[in-house]
């Protein structure tokens, strides 16, 4: 499966680019997109399957309602409600979300933390 993910603006982008493999193409709204926005987010995505990352915010929602329309066939994920937006949301979550979308093969996992220190390492 070929993806691709809309997310509001550039420091989400940003976010995502940490946690997912270099070749997802990774579009923003920008804000709420107009016309001519709706137009080239539709030629940039193409035949690949959207995903629309968004906020859990009003803002958020009034997006995520004009790119429904956009991307009938889009699957939507989004922020929990507390989280100040996709570009404040803790990594971990951020996995979880792409996880429960059944992204698990484009996911860039973090290294496991190796064991904390103790007396008996000296």
């Amino acid at each position: 499966m070929d993806i691709a993910i809309i997310v509001e603006g550039k420091n989400d982008r940003s976010r995502l680019r940490r946690v997912l493999t270099g070749d997802v193409p990774i579009f923003c709204t920008y804000g709420t997109p107009g016309t001519e926005q709706l137009e080239k987010l539709r030629k940039q995505v193409g035949d690949l399957q959207p995903f629309i990352f968004t906020d859990n915010d009003s803002s958020g929602k009034r997006i995520r309602g004009i790119l429904r329309d956009a991307f009938p066939d889009a699957e939507h994920i989004h922020t929990r409600r507390g989280y100040p937006g996709v570009e404040k949301t803790p990594e971990e979550y951020l996995i979880e979300q792409l996880e429960k979308a059944g992204l698990e093969a484009y996911i860039v996992y973090p290294p496991a933390n190796p064991a904390p220190w103790s007396k008996d390492d000296q």
